[in-house]
């Protein structure tokens, strides 16, 4: 139980976003308690010992951060000093392909420019000329305005029609990635690698408004990255930020209800019984339907705001699948023979040949069969041995696949097992020397298990939200609760259902933090961006 039975401010979930606006507000000197029934903070920032060989520890969500020592929580909390130390090596990400060729990504630009150059010189200067012209975009448009609570769509509009790079944004943003790639590079690999690695991961590729999505990510100055000792601790990180700034984090609780008074919000009830009361404010990093629908007493939410809640739409493309290996050594490509640096590379994509590949991955998740198998992944102790016990390896590969399998999502309790050892088969096509001998035990995770383990992310949606149906910027989760406030007063969104959205970015919980101390009139000891009109 709690310390005692009233907080200033009660945070519902301990995932990255609900932990950062917590840690926030902490320093802001709020006593802030944050509420969980998971038995561990962090939500998809999980590491986990391998059930049947201790030591070997895996990241079963949540692994590859993007710039993630660039955001400005992380300078502002002090992380390093925290203990969260991150790497991003070179050879950031390789696609390998059959005829052991690779198109690569690097740290380094140029070697990057050279690795597409080889499959299509016209590409290689695409790609150089995308990420000169978008790299002021970045800068003065699509950082600042992650960075900050989403604007009004026709203050937006003007704001980017008052410069070059957001008139280029706009023009590009019009496009879908899928029409992006298709008018701009003409490789086959080339468009199927930055399809995958710029897009499928993180929205429908089919969706217009985000064609900008790819030159983006090619103009970002930082790439995937991973914290020393699993993605676990980023989470203990904050974790030890708030409880040094003197805030409550409290596990393994089940939530009831949100309590509301004469349309004011006024505390928890706990499953127990048990209610906590909150003077100030509650934030809840939960889903809308968890938040509007499961949590508030229909008399106390209005009929339009649990109406909007249920029809909150999940993306048909994110649900994610795991194949978890304990190693005696680490996988040894094939390719490696004619590409030593290959079996140093971090993110290692296989099984995408084809651009038409797409379109077969999106009609297979339509129709709730697994497709055949794209994969990507990376063996982490080749960057931190302390991941496993000495001398051995864990290595990991996801796929993206459906949540419902003809139908039922429970059907993955009978395939996945077969499925996971079809992904090794696969995999050992490319590194031979996953054998019986060296591959120590297995285990997979399906997209049904994320639900059940964080269950936040409905249908396996690791992004909390489509982005389609305008679920986005000043509209998400729907009109009426796009600022972080809700119509209900008192009550605030910070979790991956908002603006920005999800992935680990931690700049919902940010966002949140910044409009919530303007509301409670707090002494903003941070620096924000400000978008400012010409």
């Amino acid at each position: 139980m709690a310390n005692r039975h009233r907080y200033d401010g009660i945070i519902l979930g301990t995932g990255h976003n609900a932990l950062i606006l917590q840690a926030y507000l902490c320093r802001c000197g709020l006593d802030i308690l944050s509420v969980d029934c998971a038995s561990v903070p962090g939500g998809g920032l999980t590491t986990v010992e391998n059930p049947s060989l201790p030591g070997f520890h895996h990241n079963t969500h949540s692994f590859f951060h993007r710039a993630l020592t660039a955001m400005p929580w992380f300078v502002d909390l002090e992380l390093a000093r925290h203990g969260a130390e991150y790497v991003e090596p070179e050879l950031n990400v390789a696609m390998i392909l059959k005829d052991k060729r690779s198109l690569q990504w690097w740290t380094d630009f140029e070697r990057t420019c050279d690795s597409f150059a080889e499959f299509s010189p016209t590409d290689a200067q695409s790609l150089r000329r995308w990420r000169d012209d978008f790299q002021p975009v970045v800068e003065k448009i699509l950082r600042p305005e992650a960075q900050s609570p989403p604007l009004p769509p026709d203050d937006r509009r003007r704001w980017l029609d008052q410069t070059p790079e957001g008139r280029l944004l706009q023009s590009v943003s019009e496009l879908s990635p899928l029409e992006f790639v298709k008018s701009e590079f003409t490789s086959d690999v080339v468009r199927a690698g930055l399809l995958f690695f710029n897009g499928l991961r993180e929205v429908d590729l089919r969706l217009k408004g985000f064609g900008h999505s790819i030159p983006a990510l090619l103009a970002s100055e930082h790439m995937a990255q991973m914290c020393r000792g699993g993605s676990v601790r980023l989470a203990e990180a904050i974790v030890s930020d708030i409880e040094e700034h003197g805030g409550e984090v409290l596990l393994g609780v089940s939530l009831s209800s949100i309590l509301v008074r004469n349309g004011q919000t006024i505390g928890i009830e706990l499953s127990n019984g048990d209610r906590i009361h909150s003077d100030a404010f509650i934030a809840s990093g939960l889903n809308p339907q968890q938040t509007f629908c499961g949590l508030i007493d229909a008399d106390d939410a209005p009929k339009r705001l649990r109406s909007q809640a249920s029809r909150f739409q999940y993306n048909l493309l994110a649900p994610l699948f795991a194949l978890n290996l304990a190693l005696k050594e680490p996988p040894a490509y094939a390719a490696a023979e004619t590409s030593p640096e290959l079996n140093d590379a971090f993110m290692v994509i296989l099984g995408l040949e084809r651009f038409e590949q797409f379109e077969q991955i999106v009609a297979a998740h339509e129709q709730g069969r697994i497709p055949d198998t794209v994969m990507w992944g990376t063996c982490p102790t080749v960057f931190d041995p302390t991941q496993a016990p000495d001398g051995m390896h864990t290595a990991f590969m996801w796929e993206k696949l459906p949540y419902e399998i003809d139908g039922d999502p429970r059907n993955w309790d009978r395939l996945s097992d077969e499925h996971g050892r079809e992904m090794l088969k696969k995999w050992s096509c490319y590194a031979p020397n996953l054998t019986d001998d060296n591959v120590l035990n297995w285990f997979a995770r399906s997209p049904l298990d994320t639900e059940r383990t964080l269950p936040n992310m409905h249908q396996g949606d690791l992004l909390i939200g489509s982005f389609a149906n305008d679920q986005v910027g000043f509209h998400r989760p729907f009109p009426g609760a796009g600022e972080y406030r809700t119509p209900i007063p008192g009550l605030y969104l910070c979790g991956g259902s908002t603006h920005p959205g999800g992935n680990i970015t931690g700049l919902c919980g940010y966002n949140a933090a910044r409009v919530i101390a303007a509301d409670l009139k707090l002494d903003r000891w941070w620096e924000v961006p400000e978008i400012a009109f010409g």
